[in-house]
This record gives C-alpha cells, structure tokens and sequence, in this order.
C-alpha cells in the first residue's frame, strides 16, 4: 500500500565529475552508498552511470545533496572517504541544520573542514579531527591559552591535545612539552609495589608514551625526554618544584624565609621591581641540593626546582633562554672545562622603599673605609686625597674636616657664638644613632636603613667605600675589574650584597695577617684581610674619586656581570614549600641575588584524567602557567575515583572560571567517541543508568 506523503516531495539530479571515480564516491561493493541509504530511509537514491538522483522529502533530499557536495570537497584533497567519514558527515550536517551551528562566529563548519583539518602528519598518518566537537575543540587550543576538554573517553581529548603538542614544538612555538596525569591509585599504594619509582608510576602515564610514540619517531623520544624537551610525569611531581621552608627570598622589606610567605605578599623580581605571590604550595619533606655559583653564591632547592639559564651556544646563535631542573643539570655542568649553564642577572637595581638615614650614604661610605670610629677620641679620617676630605666636609653639615697632617683629617663640630663645649660633635651624633661607635676595622658594618634603601643611596655607600678602600684593577687585553678589601668580615658580606642588590658580581678571597707584607706603618698586620672582586653592570659608576674614575673608564669599564652555575650537591632532605610569583618571566630572587623559579614558560602542557585531582591540586596546577605557555586540561567527570568526600577539581573549576577570559571549556559527547562503535553505545547506556532517580528519588552517579 503506497502512503501519502505528508510532507512536500522533492527531486535533486547530482551529477559526479569525470575525475571522480563513482567507487570513490559510492564505495567498494556500495559501501558508502549503503550507509547513505540507511541513513535516509525515507529517499529513494539511485545511481545511473555518474548521475545520482534522490527524490523524497526536501529537506532530506536537501541534506543529500550537500553530502555529496561534502564528499567530493573531501575527495578533491587526495583523501578517501570511509563509512565512518561519511556517518560523521551526516551528523554534521544534521547538527548543523543545513545552516545553524557553526564556529561561533556565524560561519557554519562543513563536513568537508572538519574532515580535511590536517593538524599533524607523521609515520605515514595524518591525524586530524574527525567530528564537529573535535575540530572545534582542536580550534579553541589554538585560540586560547587554557582550554578544558570534557567528555567521555573515547572521543580524542588527550590523543588531539597530544598532537597540537607536537605540532606546536615542531613549529618552535615552544620549547618543551609537560605531559601529566594525577596517580590514583586503584586498591594499592604505590610504595607497596614492585620496582623502582619510575617503574610504579608507569601504568599511569603508559596512555600518554603510546601517543607519543603514535605521533614523533619512537628513537627520538628518550634523546628529547633526556634533554627535558618533553616531560611526562605524574601530576604529584608537578608541584615538586620547591625550596626549603628557612631559604631566603628578597622582599622590599629584605629577606624574609619562604615558608613565611603568604599569598598577597611582595617578593622581589629579576627587574628589580616587588612581585606578589600568587601561591604557596607545602610540599613536606624533599631532598634538596644546593646549587652554587662561581662567584661563590648558593642556594637550596629540590630536584625538580626550575632554572631559567642558557649556553654559550645558545648565546652565540641568539637563542631563547631554556628552563631546566636542577636534576637535569647535573653531572651536566661542564663544557670542554668551561662552565655550561649562565644564570640571568637582575636587570635593574632592586627597588626598596626610600629610608630617612642620619647620615648622607656617600660620607658614611668614607667613614667605613677610611674613618676613626672608636669613639675614644674625636672622628677622624685618614686619605691621601685631598678631593675626598672635600666632599667628606660637604657631605656632613655641622663638621668641619681639619686637616691634621699627612694623610690625617680630624673632623671637628663647628661652633657657634654661645656654644657650650660639652656640645656632642655631629659625626659622633650619627654613628652613634647607626651604632657604629666603638667599632674597628675588623667589626665595621652597613647598617641596615642603607643596605635596604632606595639604589641612590645603596649606590652612593658602595662609591664611598670604594673610594676610600678600592680601586680599578686593569689588565692588558681585559675588562677592568674593581678591588675592594677590609678587615671586617660583616663589611666584606654587606659590600657584596650592595654590589648585587644592583646588579653585579662579587668575588672574594681571605688574605692571611700572618706571613703579609708590612705597610707604610710598619706594624704587623692584625687581621686577616679580606679582598673582594666587583664588576658592576654598564652605568652603574663605581667611583666619584676622579683618579679612579679616570682609570676606571680609560680602560673600557667593567664588562659584563655573569654568573654561571659551577656545582650541584646533594643537601640532605628537608621541609620544602613552593611558591608562584606574578612576574611575566616568573622570576624572583631568593639567597645571594641568584634568580630562580618555578613556573613553567615557553611549555604545551597537557592534564589528562583532570576528574581525578582535588580542588587543591587544579588550583596548583593552573597556577604553575607560565609566559608564553598554553595548558590543555582533558577529562570525564562521569568517571572520578578520587576517595569518597574529596570533590573532583574538575568539576569545581568550572563553576570557578566560567567566564573569565582566554579560558575555554570544550564538551564533547557520546557522538565524538572515535573507537569502535559500540563504545559511543556503552557510553550512552551509563549514562542513561546515571541519570535515572535512586530508590530515594535523587539522580544517580550524576546527581551527587
């Protein structure tokens, strides 16, 4: 019996190009014709010759039509159609309602641009998206810096973010790639199984290797693994890069320990400026190495902790600088006898707050190389250099300096007409509000308002102490250095840390008082001295004193500051924490100046199975984001095997950073499981038994 037809008919004629073979576009054996006709059961489609004709309802012969347009679009890039192609297609194109759907930008994605969408070619495959969802799951990770994929498994999440990994280190829009997973562990503890760590944690990151080897040349994963380019690891190692709770960080308040810091604080960053903290993250109980540099500067931190540095080579091709740990460096630290790895340098001055000071910083200077602090007697100074004496007077109003003879000025209270003679003198007035009356040359320090004030004034200290006790050391053929030396093993410290609050390098070595060449005086040395190496970066002046200045500059200046890191030691094991900074190249300075992080720049970072990480841990990670970083995060919140009554971070960020700006959440269905199809069914059944009301009337596993 033949049915009236209740919706309007319609006839379309597509006829295929010569080029185009009809099996290519009908199938071996009809193949893909079949799968046409099942899926417009309504339509009559026949084939006579290169004409195919379809008549039924319009829409459907509507949709006919652009599928065959689809396929020959696909066909005419050299790639076949498969059964599965051409399923998808009609998906896409029932999705999309012949006009509605699209990239968001009112253009409708077709078949053919999801299909054709080449994102990475290797070992003889292509690998590209192969759904709608797909294509606009890969488009969002190359228009946002962090992207969510979720669904459930079997639709592509981690194996695209995966290849949009490599497509992007093999373009060099980054230097490394970090792929991580959170070990849950399923009945067992991992400390109770067989072999080395490595060898328990690899079931749980075995998803990641297999892609990587689907996607680069299997001989060329352990060389890039080996040389840090490409980090898998387990998402608890993630947030291991740490230092010690008692290590000092530079704040504009001066060193504070890390375990002290809080969020909101302020730390100081490599340009000088404060930074705050972003995130403090305890790690409990690592083993640390301390990491030192040739000038004598060290730190500690654990193996994981990150270090931005770069190579000769790196420098002389005009590479980036590189991020490595500290694990990674060692037993790496030497090239043809030539230290391997410089560490950057601050690139201003640290800013501290302006102090007020008793004393102008250029004359405390003088006073500190060259001055009689004793208190015992009348202050007094001690140079060769009339022009220091003058400035001295200059830089101390309500003193006059007296020459007394040879090289000695007594620095004397000016009197006024009704003055009383048990009047203090001025200069004693000072040091004695700076607590430096009664010391001597071997117990002389910077105080504190000076060595954490603005960098005038640190700078102006600095000029006085090396006018009076330093001076430029020139070489043939060499950058002129500066020389500093002192009795006091404070001063020797706070000269240092003067010269590196702005930005150089300080070398010391002690010179024995026994066995030493007498001076002028003819007295037998008492103390030790010790001698302190300087260069300082281009414009910062080391000296007012002409004559040195004249030296200084007559031969070429100081150079450049460099650091390079010289050993790597294990320290022991202690209580680490780990902070996150603001600063756009995620720098700050912790103990001796040295420049450290670890945050991860320049890096494609991958979190796969995110259902299972607490709140706390997606926190951790998301902040672990770096300059120049892009974070693909993949997951089923359908499927988390966290302990009961830890909620799934996955689930919670959602709510948290919906809307905010650069952060994407793609969701993908039961319609994108690319794996065998009856897989996209199984998924559909849970999910129907999930959503089903309880014996207590409550939604199922979805429903918590």
């Amino acid at each position: 019996m033949t049915q009236t037809p209740t919706h309007p008919q319609a006839h379309a004629q597509i006829t295929i190009p010569a080029k185009h073979p009809m099996v290519t576009i009908l199938g071996s054996s009809d193949s893909l014709l079949r799968v046409i006709e099942t899926a417009f059961p309504s339509a009559d489609i026949h084939v006579r010759g290169n004409l195919i004709s379809a008549v039924g309802e319009a829409t459907e012969v509507a949709l006919i039509q652009r599928l065959f347009d689809e396929m020959m679009l696909v066909l005419r890039t050299g790639q076949p159609m498969t059964e599965d192609a051409v399923e998808r297609s009609i998906a896409m194109l029932r999705a999309n309602g012949g006009a509605n759907g699209g990239d968001g930008n009112g253009h409708p994605e077709t078949p053919a641009e999801v299909l054709t969408q080449n994102i990475l070619s290797s070992r003889g495959r292509t690998i590209r998206p192969k759904t709608l969802n797909q294509k606009r799951y890969v488009d969002a990770i190359d228009k946002h810096t962090i992207v969510f994929g979720i669904g459930p498994a079997g639709t592509g999440k981690t194996y695209l973010a995966m290849a949009k990994a490599v497509q992007a280190l093999q373009s060099k829009q980054v230097t490394r790639i970090i792929l991580t997973r959170p070990a849950v562990e399923a009945g067992e503890r991992l400390g109770f199984l067989p072999g080395t760590l490595y060898e328990k944690i690899d079931p749980y990151l075995r998803p990641l290797y297999d892609a990587l080897h689907d996607m680069l040349d299997p001989d060329s994963i352990p060389r890039l693994m080996a040389a840090g380019t490409i980090e898998v690891a387990p998402l608890a190692y993630m947030r291991g890069r740490s230092q010690p709770v008692f290590t000092n960080v530079l704040t504009p308040d001066g060193w504070r320990p890390i375990g002290d810091l809080q969020v909101g604080d302020l730390v100081i960053g490599s340009n000088g400026e404060p930074t705050p903290v972003l995130g403090v993250y305890p790690q409990g109980e690592k083993d640390i190495y301390r990491v030192s540099a040739q000038d004598g500067s060290w730190t500690l931190c654990c193996g994981e902790h990150l270090w931005t540095v770069r190579t000769r080579d790196d420098k002389r091709r005009d590479k980036p600088w590189r991020v490595l740990e500290t694990q990674e460096m060692i037993g790496n630290l030497r090239a043809a006898h030539a230290r391997r790895f410089e560490l950057p340098m601050l690139t201003a001055p640290v800013s501290f707050p302006e102090r007020e000071v008793p004393m102008d910083p250029y004359a405390l200077g003088l006073l500190l190389g060259d001055g009689c602090l004793t208190g015992s007697t009348t202050p007094s100074f001690a140079t060769e250099d009339a022009e220091l004496a003058q400035a001295l007077e200059a830089a101390l109003p309500g003193a006059s300096v007296r020459h007394k003879g040879g090289p000695d000025y007594v620095l004397n209270r000016v009197k006024s007409p009704g003055d009383v003679v048990t009047l203090e003198n001025p200069v004693t007035g000072m040091l004695r509000e700076l607590d430096l009356v009664g010391t001597r040359s071997h117990s002389k320090f910077v105080p504190n308002d000076y060595l954490y004030n603005t960098a005038e004034v640190r700078l102006a200290v600095l000029q006085g102490l090396l006018d009076s006790d330093g001076g430029p050391v020139t070489q043939n053929d060499r950058t002129c250095r500066i020389q500093y030396s002192t009795a006091s093993i404070v001063l020797r410290d706070d000269v240092i840390a003067l010269v590196q609050s702005l930005g150089g390098v300080a070398y010391t070595r002690r010179r024995p008082a026994e066995g030493r060449k007498q001076g002028s005086a003819l007295a037998a040395h008492r103390y030790d001295s010790h001698v302190v190496d300087i260069r300082l970066p281009e414009g910062i002046e080391p000296f007012r004193l002409a004559r040195k200045s004249d030296a200084y500059h007559a031969a070429g200046g100081g150079g450049r500051p460099m650091r390079f890191i010289d050993a790597i030691e294990p320290a022991g094991r202690e209580e680490a924490v780990c902070i996150q900074v603001a600063a756009e190249d995620s720098l700050y300075v912790t103990q001796d100046y040295l420049l450290t992080h670890n945050t991860l720049n320049d890096a494609f970072i991958i979190l796969d199975e995110a259902q299972n990480t607490s709140a706390e841990q997606m926190k951790m990670f998301l902040t672990r984001l770096g300059f120049d970083s892009k974070i693909v995060i993949t997951g089923d919140v359908t499927q988390v095997d966290l302990p009961n009554g830890t909620k799934s971070g996955l689930r919670q960020v959602q709510d948290i950073l919906d809307g905010v700006d650069d952060v994407h959440f793609s969701r993908l269905t039961s319609q994108d499981v690319v794996r065998h199809k009856l897989v996209g069914r199984i998924v559909d059944a849970y999910e129907r038994y999930d959503s089903r009301p309880d014996q207590n009337g409550q939604g199922g596993r979805n429903g918590k």
